[in-house]
């Protein structure tokens, strides 16, 4: 679990598991208040700002802006019984977008958990 949680915090690592990311153009790992921009494989770059971040709880949220367009996302990871890891994903913004992002998520974060 906590190998899952280091690659969620570390800005760099998130191209690794989330393949609709090229880049972030953030500081190195999250904390509530950072700011920075997700560059996008396809598509314009998205901003963001992390509101919160628990690192005992394993969790963190944070709001994202694409133009006009604005979304929450709250992000939690934790040990699955009998073993592994699951992570769980909140999303809170216009249907459409959040039924269009939820597909490319729902990949990213089993990736992320599969390491």
């Amino acid at each position: 679990m906590e190998s899952v949680w280091k690659r969620y915090v570390r800005t760099a690592a998130w191209s690794s598991w989330a393949p609709q990311i090229r880049a972030v153009e953030a500081e190195a790992e999250l904390r509530a208040g950072m700011r920075g921009r997700v560059v996008p494989v396809v598509g314009p770059g998205v901003g963001f700002v992390v509101e919160a971040v628990d690192h005992r709880a394993r969790t963190w949220q944070w709001r994202v802006r694409v133009g006009p367009v604005r979304m929450r996302l709250w992000h939690a990871v934790r040990a699955r019984t009998p073993s592994g890891t699951e992570a769980e994903l909140r999303l809170d913004g216009p249907a459409p977008v959040v039924l269009a992002y939820a597909p490319l998520a729902r990949r990213a974060l089993r990736r992320l958990v599969r390491g």
